[in-house]
């Protein structure tokens, strides 16, 4: 039988959403072993609107969903519609809307909060012992939701979100953009995907592991 992965987007661009190669990467993979992807993202505004031709924000206003629904071809469901008896994974990419509009580390750093759907999402599928994995800053929006847990989570090796990581009560692994840090105990893989990756080749090796991991644990 077909693993049920949830995939959560945080809207479509790296700058104010998920990160396009590392989300198509995911489903790739996802689709490649036989997965069966459910993307969700939350039905709430961006935080920020960002015009990606010159990195500049823009006036527009956008939302999570709608712009998430890009990736996925049309194919999304409101977080908090998701049923968590219905997965068998989570996985996260990365991008700055994870740290923006699935919360607001990117703000508040560890004195954030996390959206309340997403933050429920999260915390369900810890307590039922799915396996989750999160790339780029996306282990930062994981940290929040499960502050206190002690999980062993990388970014790589940015120090101020490390340490960030570290006031929430988990351990941060520096670790190279080819590579994983798996928390066998807690069942969370993480890699640093474009948070050090230079290249999508790059990334793509240590997004690749991470979903084999993953799966090999779900």
């Amino acid at each position: 039988m077909s693993k049920k992965v949830g995939v959560l987007l945080a809207g479509c661009g790296v700058f104010d959403g998920s990160e396009i190669h590392e989300a198509v990467i995911t489903l790739l993979k996802l689709d490649q072993a036989g997965a069966e992807v459910i993307a969700m993202a939350p039905d709430a505004p961006q935080l920020k609107v960002v015009d990606h031709s010159n990195s500049t924000d823009s006036e527009e206003s956008r939302n999570v969903l709608t712009e998430a629904s890009r990736i996925s071809r049309g194919n999304i469901t409101n977080v908090s519609d998701v049923k968590v008896d219905e997965l068998d994974a989570l996985v996260i990419p990365g991008g700055f809307g994870a740290a923006l509009n699935l919360c607001d580390f990117a703000v508040n750093g560890p004195q954030g909060t996390v959206d309340k759907d997403v933050k429920s999402l999260i915390e369900s599928v810890f307590a039922k012992k799915l396996p989750i994995g999160a790339m780029c800053i996306a282990p930062a929006l994981v940290a929040l939701a499960l502050e206190g847990k002690g999980l062993q989570l990388t970014i790589g090796s940015d120090a101020g979100v490390a340490g960030g990581i570290e006031v929430l009560g988990h351990s941060h692994v520096n670790c190279e953009t080819q590579n994983i840090v798996v928390d066998a105990t807690n069942k969370v893989v993480t890699t640093p995907a474009y948070m050090t990756a230079a290249g999508i080749a790059e990334a793509y090796e240590g997004i690749s592991k991470l979903v084999d991991q993953v799966l090999e644990l779900a």
